[in-house]
């Protein structure tokens, strides 16, 4: 079925990258309806928008096979905001031209304003600073369209048709880094007098795309049911939402719940979620402890995301066994529900456009298919976290539920590394800035160009030195940008080895025990320093290189961010560092088998916030 727009929304046509879905998020905080769609949304299917915004993306527009959007859509009459790509693809549409540029910015970069900026500069002053990433320009303006903004190397950075309500920029307003950014998209917002949005208004949005996908309750008993909708509830934020969103749509009648105890949830979890479904009196949620299948299945699995793709079958496995234990046919009145939120489409590839970062276990191939089919209903996938925390209140959730710290679907699994052999380079260390680092001989996943890499970790020893601390986090920014095999810089209290041991390790319930003691004592330092609340999550990560035979290392993971698409490493204080480490190496269950505890300093581009 075609995806219509909604009408009175603001459209942003998603040229690839993870662009669309940061405006689509700016726009929302404008207060308005925002929707993404497909540049190749046949034109009938966008006449009711208020507006719409071209997004940015990677490729070039006079590339074959570029992605193209339908040129008539400048004759609806409907304000159009073209960004970076969407810059591009108007500029050549209307008649302008794009080349590449002599010099490529990247960055941030001194926006002058000429000409007054127009309706859509009026807040930046005579200059701001915006944020640049393009290799190509338009080197002439299409007719109609007047200058508004330039830079040193971008001579045609923002220009604008007032009277058709056309405008163009070069630089990124979605990000923050761009001064104004969003004084700007207000100002476009302003334009198109969009349908109002709140989390209020998409409560009930979504309540009625709920009704519409699973059918109404029959008003009597010979009337045509609806379906019915079978969950797996993970116990994280989302899938905590998305299962209280459908029993307060449907019914606790129509809507049953199953939480599968994978052997990869963190300490004491299970026992938590259960206690706290009680309390809400959501009684429909079934606890099947399957870890030891998870386990068997996992047997010598070592490359990430075939870990993944098995995670995700045994959970569809499990659901299945227990679907029919319970008389639960999936293929007669049932569909599956999901808490798929809009990062875990984007970095799956979920878009047209979009490369594929890792596959999240609500999109393996088995549940696109179930989606292709429509049977499934994900209720939060046009969401981002923090949004989905503000609908879970709305909803009468406790505060204390929704704001946990994310958690992945797969749980521990994606923060345990396997390796059959070590992946070592030589030469195995990097001196930058006065300072010699070890390369690990693992590789974790990193975002780059909005791509995925594959990549080393840099570690440095700092003892307890504050100065070589802040040289370090300097090096965590400056040498992913020069060196190819590196992707994430971390650091280390403890001096480290010549060589670091490595032992063939992929994913048991031992390692999950490791992790799940050591990830106990972090949540419970962070929450005693106060740390828990400002805090976006903290991954804490088992990695299998040590300084003997055997041994272990974990890495400390605490990441700033609001919707996960980029985040910002937070930098502990020595003194917390060392308490957490010390309180690891220490504890009776881990001291004989974690030799390092490391710090992750690397924000996110160019290392993702998990390590798979």
């Amino acid at each position: 079925m075609e995806a219509t727009a909604h009408p009175g929304s603001i459209i942003i046509l998603d040229f690839g990258g993870q662009y669309a879905h940061l405006i689509a998020r700016r726009v929302r905080q404008c207060g308005v309806f925002s929707e993404i769609l497909p540049p190749e949304t046949p034109i009938d299917q966008l006449k009711h928008a208020a507006g719409i915004i071209l997004s940015g993306g990677p490729q070039s527009v006079y590339d074959e096979g570029s992605p193209q959007a339908d040129p008539k859509l400048f004759e609806l009459g409907i304000p159009v905001l073209g960004i970076c790509y969407g810059l591009h693809w108007m500029t050549q549409t209307l008649g302008g031209t794009v080349s590449p540029g002599h010099i490529k910015e990247y960055g941030k970069t001194k926006l002058t304003i000429v000409n007054g900026g127009g309706s859509l500069l009026a807040d930046c002053g005579d200059s701001c600073i915006v944020w640049m990433s393009h290799g190509d320009e338009a080197t002439e303006l299409p007719q109609g369209f007047t200058l508004i903004g330039t830079s040193d190397t971008c001579k045609n950075a923002a220009f604008a048709d007032e009277s058709r309500h056309l405008y163009a920029i070069q630089f990124h307003t979605e990000v923050t880094h761009t001064e104004h950014g969003q004084d700007i998209l207000k100002r476009f917002v302003d334009v198109c007098h969009a349908a109002p949005w709140s989390i209020e208004s998409y409560a009930k949005h979504v309540g009625d795309q709920i009704v519409a996908e699973v059918g109404n309750k029959p008003a009597s008993a010979e009337a045509t049911a609806g379906k019915k909708v079978f969950m797996l509830v993970s116990g994280g934020v989302d899938s905590t939402v998305a299962f209280t969103l459908l029993n307060q749509v449907l019914g606790a009648d129509r809507v049953v719940g199953l939480m599968v105890d994978t052997g990869l949830m963190r300490k004491g979890e299970v026992a938590m979620i259960r206690n706290a479904f009680d309390a809400l009196g959501i009684t429909n949620l079934h606890i099947e402890d399957a870890s030891e299948e998870f386990f068997a299945n996992l047997k010598d699995v070592y490359e990430p995301e075939a870990k993944r793709k098995i995670i995700g079958d045994t959970f569809l496995a499990v659901q299945k066994r227990v679907a029919g234990e319970m008389n639960i046919n999936m293929d007669d009145g049932y569909m599956l529900g999901q808490g798929t939120i809009y990062p875990d489409t984007i970095e799956t590839g979920g878009t047209k456009h979009a490369d594929k970062i890792k596959t999240h276990h609500n999109r393996v191939e088995a549940i696109q298919k179930m989606i292709e089919e429509g049977r499934v209903i994900e209720p939060l996938k046009e969401l981002y976290k923090d949004e989905v925390r503000v609908l879970g209140e709305e909803l009468g959730l406790p505060h204390e539920l929704v704001w946990r710290h994310p958690f992945p679907g797969p749980g521990l699994g994606v923060r345990i590394l396997c390796a059959q052999k070590p992946d070592s380079v030589m030469p195995d260390t990097v001196t930058a800035d006065g300072l010699t680092g070890k390369i690990l001989p693992v590789k974790s996943v990193g975002v780059q160009g909005d791509g995925r890499t594959y990549r080393h970790a840099l570690a440095f020893s700092i003892g307890e030195s504050q100065e070589m601390y802040d040289t370090a986090r300097h090096l965590a920014t400056s040498v992913p940008n020069v060196n190819q095999q590196i992707n994430r810089v971390l650091i280390s209290l403890d001096p480290l080895p010549d060589q670091f041991s490595f032992t063939a390790n992929y994913l048991t319930r031992e390692r999950a025990d490791l992790l799940r003691e050591a990830d106990s004592i972090v949540d419970t330092i962070m929450r005693q320093e106060g740390l828990y609340e400002k805090l976006w999550q903290f991954p804490v990560v088992l990695l299998p290189i040590g300084k003997k035979d055997g041994g272990q290392s974990i890495v400390l993971r605490p990441m700033d961010s609001t919707d996960a698409m980029s985040a910002d490493a937070r930098f502990l204080s020595i003194d917390v560092l060392k308490k957490m480490s010390d309180a690891i190496k220490n504890h009776p269950a881990l001291k004989d088998h974690i030799d390092y505890v490391f710090l992750d300093l690397t924000n996110k581009p160019p290392a993702t916030i998990e390590w798979e």
